[in-house]
């Protein structure tokens, strides 16, 4: 396929999928962007931040300024925004997710209300990838005071220890259910997922709603207090970009961003990074203990510019291209090949083997700007590969291809927005060699 075929089938399918309407019960009007038809039928943090990315490289700005709008249209006057929008819809997916909202709501269950969880604070990226397109200061001025109520909670919500790092109290708000490196919070022994798996995750849940999302009471209770390096990962990343959309909104308290994102990484140095292995671990309880199970977030943090000198190199030698952990043919696998829970094949247990279309697209950018041409260029043709042979699909068999899960899944769809990366430095190389 050509990369104009790529983005016609890309644009189809958005607009397929695309929800538009109006809540009676808040008074509100909105606009996204479904997942997939089924199962996945509300309105999603972090798929809310990819599908502005995708509408962004499609040249429809307008529907990526209106997801954004659409996200934070509930935002709760503390600041908070939950993970999950169900807009006019009773109940969600899976019956077990009721356990992600506050049992506070009382009625409002049954009405369009959003979750009580979080996922990865992608949302700065988001708005500055749109502003870079349009440079529209009105909608930057407009969005800008609802990031600030936002990215205030989190600090205040989420960082319990006052160290800058922020902590997940449930195995679904790192936005990979069922991840490997959770089996030992919950109690699980690390292996292949069944039965007892499902129960231990969702007993979080319902612990969580037990406590009324509490975050005093949970912490203090402990029983899911995880510091995942793919979330601190973005966290650091868009806290820089906080720093920055605040200098173009004009905020006087722009730099404090800035600040705290060097304090944020300070610390994802000190308990994360385990030297003799060269990754990125995620953390647990109150003491920090490393989780050392090997799935693609322990290099996540390579993307952060100010890492000691040549650690990225170690981190991404030692692992991306090792072919008893990463190396597949369609890769980026979920976990590392060689552990006790890889499974490529189709499952209810997800993020536990299969490739994910996201894992490449956040590592392909550090992959192309960092010399590793051939690398990232292999990133972006697998997923040309996947879509000609299995189409757009929730997740991908890595050794065979074969597509899994929701069909007319949008994530594939972040191909456009690697292909824009493609022409734009075709077009600086172009520039470079005609200087000289």
């Amino acid at each position: 396929m050509t990369d104009q075929e790529i983005k016609n089938r890309v644009k189809d399918l958005l607009h397929k999928n695309m929800v538009q309407g109006y809540s009676r019960s808040t008074g509100i009007h909105f606009h996204y962007t479904k997942p997939s038809l089924k199962p996945y039928a509300s309105q999603y943090f972090w798929d809310t931040c990819f599908h502005s990315f995708i509408f962004t490289a499609l040249d429809e700005v307008d529907m990526a300024t209106n997801h954004i709008k659409s996200l934070f249209s509930l935002q709760e006057e503390d600041g908070f925004v939950g993970h999950i929008i169900y807009w006019n819809k009773i109940l969600p997916n899976r019956i077990t997710d009721i356990f992600q909202s506050r049992p506070s709501l009382g009625m409002k269950l049954f009405r369009t209300h959003s979750s009580a969880m979080i996922q990865p604070p992608i949302v700065a990226q988001a708005v500055q990838n749109i502003y870079n397109r349009t440079h529209d200061l009105n909608f930057l001025r407009e969005i800008y005071p609802k990031l600030k109520k936002y990215f205030t909670w989190l600090a205040a919500n989420r960082d319990f220890e006052g160290e800058g790092l922020l902590s997940i109290i449930s195995p679904f708000e790192s936005g990979m259910d069922w991840k490997p490196s959770f089996d030992e919070v919950v109690g699980f022994e690390h292996g292949k997922a069944n039965w007892k798996l499902f129960l231990k995750m969702v007993n979080v849940d319902l612990k969580n709603f037990i406590h009324n999302y509490d975050l005093k009471a949970i912490y203090e209770k402990g029983y899911f207090i995880v510091k995942e390096a793919g979330f601190n990962t973005i966290y650091i990343q868009n806290l820089r970009i906080m720093a920055e959309l605040g200098k173009l909104a004009g905020d006087p308290e722009s730099d404090r961003y800035g600040i705290l994102a060097e304090k944020v990484l300070k610390r994802l140095m000190e308990v994360m990074y385990d030297k003799e292995d060269e990754a990125f671990y995620d953390v647990y309880g109150k003491d920090y203990k490393k989780i050392k199970v090997l799935t693609p977030t322990i290099f996540y943090p390579v993307v952060i510019d100010g890492l000691p000198e040549g650690l990225r190199k170690k981190v991404i030698d030692r692992h991306l291209f090792n072919k008893d952990e990463f190396e597949a043919s369609f890769p980026i696998p979920s976990v590392a090949k060689n552990d006790p829970s890889f499974n490529p094949e189709q499952s209810v247990y997800i993020w536990r083997g299969p490739s994910w279309i996201v894992f490449n697209w956040f590592i392909y950018h550090f992959l192309k700007d960092s010399g590793y041409e051939k690398e990232a260029n292999l990133l972006i043709g697998c997923i040309r590969t996947l879509i000609e042979k299995s189409g757009f699909r929730e997740y991908y068999n890595p050794f065979t291809g074969e597509g899994y899960g929701a069909t007319e899944f949008t994530w594939t769809g972040l191909i456009v927005d690697m292909l824009e990366k493609e022409k734009n430095t075709g077009s600086k190389k172009e520039m470079l060699n005609a200087t000289f």
